[in-house]
């Protein structure tokens, strides 16, 4: 008896408070959703989705674009880089091309790769952030296969992504007539993400960069070392560099594009390109037909919406259509099965 009554104790000691609060007696409210509080919710939020898909279509439609693949158009020098022996050699081309209607604003330059994957798995974890965040320019963990050279040097940057670096330069010319020419303005900053070039990607601590990079060497595929990339710019070197950080950041398709200048507004670029004649002056570095890929040059302006990508308002159209579409099947069940109660109930 004396066992059983410590039972029955310790298990109301163990029972919660007998508050409303623990025995769940609060009050409460459950909705009681009918069609006409629900219906209206399925319109409106359907014309809002309709609405936008519509502004973002005609936002993108408004956007001057013209895209000029060059490969072909150089393919003396495609040809020339099929062979690696050739890395050295210079070779460049001049594409002419024509733009039909004047490019207001601001006018921003990419180069589009074609049959690039950069979304390959051992292509993307190939690098290592505790280098680009100059902490230890010296440490190639998970950098293969580009982690030393043949005399056990590391390589700085490490990694594949830094290695296939695109390396071509592109020049814009402008020709307001046959025989006068004019370099059009180009301008390498502003290109990449704010917290790319301020939190991933630091330099080592040093007052003399070269120095800094004492005991690695380069990618094999470069010609220059990294903190010589822009000689005109002393800033613009090491991982700092704009063109290396634009890069850095992988593409998800094999088809993209990447920011490479932004036209200066000045002169007679400051409204924008006017039409007319143009070449793009290219020093053909970087090697595409040995992987049946493509590129070109991409000259563009941009909307609040940002590019030509009509992906966004088309998502939009068809979420606000597929809600409408949900909205009148809806409409008509339940007026089918309102009708058929009154009948029933008479």
């Amino acid at each position: 008896m004396e066992r059983n009554s410590n039972d029955v104790r310790g298990l109301l000691s163990r029972m919660p408070d007998n508050t409303a609060f623990k025995q769940q007696r609060l009050p409460a409210w459950r909705s009681h959703l009918t069609a006409w509080a629900v219906l209206p919710g399925f319109f409106t939020t359907g014309a809002f989705f309709l609405g936008m898909g519509i502004l973002l279509i005609l936002s993108a439609k408004s956007v001057k674009e013209i895209e000029i693949t060059y490969t072909s158009m150089c393919s003396n020098c495609a040809k020339l880089r099929e062979n690696a022996s050739n890395f050295y050699k210079e070779c460049t081309c001049s594409v002419p091309f024509f733009i039909p209607e004047k490019m207001p604003g601001n006018v921003y330059m990419y180069y589009k790769l074609h049959n690039f994957y950069q979304n390959l798995r051992r292509y993307t974890i190939s690098r290592n952030n505790r280098q680009l965040l100059g902490e230890d320019i010296t440490n190639v963990e998970n950098c293969a296969p580009f982690q030393r050279d043949s005399n056990g040097i590391p390589i700085a940057p490490c990694g594949a992504i830094a290695n296939s670096m695109f390396n071509d330069t592109i020049l814009l010319s402008y020709y307001p007539h046959s025989s006068t020419r004019i370099n059009v303005p180009l301008l390498s900053s502003g290109i990449t993400w704010w917290t790319d070039k301020h939190i991933k990607f630091q330099n080592p601590r040093s007052n003399n960069l070269p120095s800094a990079f004492t005991g690695t060497t380069k990618p094999p595929y470069w010609r220059k070392p990294v903190y010589q990339l822009d000689p005109e710019n002393p800033e613009n070197n090491g991982f700092l560099n704009n063109d290396f950080i634009v890069w850095m950041r992988v593409a998800a398709l094999p088809t993209f594009k990447k920011l490479y200048r932004r036209i200066h507004r000045t002169g007679p670029f400051a409204n924008g390109l006017p039409a007319g004649n143009y070449s793009f002056d290219i020093a053909y570095n970087f090697p595409v037909t040995v992987f049946k890929g493509e590129k070109g040059v991409v000259l563009s302006t941009v909307t609040w919406s940002g590019g030509s990508n009509l992906f966004l308002g088309i998502a939009y159209l068809t979420t606000g259509a597929v809600m409408w579409l949900a909205a009148f099947s809806m409409t008509a069940v339940h007026l089918k099965m309102k009708k058929r109660n009154i009948v029933s109930e008479s």
